[in-house]
């Protein structure tokens, strides 16, 4: 007699119709919380989401919102392109030369847990205030985490799998293509949506400290008013767009890598 799976399913293997449900649920009961919240303390300081939203149209209607989202989205792909294309490349080479690895492991380790905010600073000093300092700042930031996270892909490369390729002489290209990338791509994907949430939040210290536009600076400028309905309309304004990124992108690329998993 077989025995059924009882296990829930994974959420990237649920049909988009489901997930959407569950997550505009989840929103509207937040948003609930939220108001209730705000109608029993009365503070100034916690205003209702109805103030929000209504301060946060305000500044769309004006343009400012779209343009300093765009700036900081703009930091924010370019940053993670660069430090995810050398952080795998240092993945792969540290996981598949034992000599190399055993050499700058310590130096990952080392920049693991170097502060983002001290990287932030020396990038501010030796570069200026400047896009490519900024830029510099958030990669050097996530570099590190892409390549712990692809170096364990490539150490887990299957063995088997190398040498059928080497006897049907695929070639480096084709082994590449067809061998390698398909068993990193877990592993690029774990570090890709990790890195976009770590990226985004070092965009925003970099701004507040060095850039003249984007929403760090706008979160420092109402900050320093204390107008607290504006520095929650450009925070959430800048969620609803990363959440937009990770359920209409990176989760539809989790469904089609893991659709072979049972």
């Amino acid at each position: 007699m077989q025995r059924l799976n009882t296990a829930p399913r994974a959420r990237s293997d649920q049909p988009l119709s489901v997930r959407l449900a569950w997550a505009i649920g989840s929103i509207l009961g937040f948003l609930l919380f939220w108001e209730v919240l705000a109608l029993l303390l009365q503070h100034r300081h916690f205003p209702p989401p109805t103030v929000v939203f209504a301060a946060m149209m305000r500044e769309f209607a004006s343009g400012e919102l779209t343009f300093h989202i765009a700036m900081t989205l703009y930091r924010v792909v370019i940053a993670f392109v660069v430090a995810m294309l050398i952080g795998s490349s240092i993945g792969i080479l540290l996981g598949r030369n034992a000599r190399a690895d055993n050499f700058f492991d310590t130096w990952l380790i080392l920049f693991l847990n170097l502060p983002a905010l001290v990287v932030i600073i020396l990038c501010y000093v030796w570069f200026g205030r400047t896009e490519v300092a900024a830029i510099t700042a958030v990669a050097v930031n996530k570099i590190p985490n892409v390549a712990v996270t692809v170096r364990e892909g490539a150490r887990s490369l299957s063995r088997d799998l190398a040498e059928m390729a080497h006897m049907y002489r695929f070639g480096w290209w084709k082994t590449l293509r067809h061998v390698t990338l398909p068993q990193l791509a877990p592993f690029f994907l774990a570090s890709a949506r990790t890195g976009l949430s770590l990226v985004w939040k070092i965009v925003l210290v970099v701004e507040l400290l060095g850039r003249s536009d984007g929403v760090g600076f706008q979160l420092g400028t109402y900050f320093q008013m204390f107008d607290v309905s504006m520095i929650l309309a450009y925070a959430l304004a800048f969620i609803v767009i990363v959440q937009l990124i990770e359920f209409g992108i990176l989760q539809p690329i989790a469904a089609r890598v893991n659709r072979w998993r049972r």
